[in-house]
């Protein structure tokens, strides 16, 4: 029987090695640490020494077009109404936040687990996202549809 911490270690480890391969390192496995907090200690992994994290994120993004008054935008923004409540109650979200540049016609839909979750929602094939990706490309103007795993932190 592996304990929490075991569990979370290979967790991370699955994690790095599967979805955000940028992070893994050269020689060694991440490993975890724990930081202080006013509430106690945190699991964190280490990706490299000084390079810790406890939060996974899963982006979605695409271009927009100006066209038709910004048609794209608005109905990307229809169909990320329909799963916002969605991820909001996946078990360990931390955050959804939503990204636009009206410069570069970029439109970020990020969502924010704890590490420790994170492979429960890759296991489930990050649900909604298939349903969600299907229905933004189908909008006329978007573009460049892309997904990406990565570690977020503040500093």
């Amino acid at each position: 029987n592996l304990s929490d911490a075991m569990k979370f270690i290979l967790a991370a480890v699955a994690l790095l090695a599967a979805g955000a391969s940028a992070f893994v390192p050269g020689k060694a496995l991440p490993r975890a640490v724990a930081r202080a907090t006013r509430g106690g200690a945190v699991n964190m992994v280490e990706i490299t020494q000084g390079v810790n994290f406890d939060t996974v994120a899963r982006e979605w993004r695409m271009k927009w077009s100006p066209d038709d008054e910004k048609a794209s935008l608005q109905e990307i923004q229809k169909v990320v109404d329909e799963v916002t409540g969605t991820l909001k109650s996946l078990d360990g979200v931390k955050d959804v936040q939503r990204i636009v540049c009206g410069g570069c016609l970029d439109y970020k839909l990020v969502t924010s687990l704890d590490a420790d979750k994170f492979g429960s929602w890759e296991e489930a094939g990050f649900a909604p996202e298939d349903e969600f990706l299907t229905k933004v490309k189908a909008i006329p103007g978007v573009s460049l549809v892309e997904t990406q795993t990565f570690t977020i932190m503040p500093l």
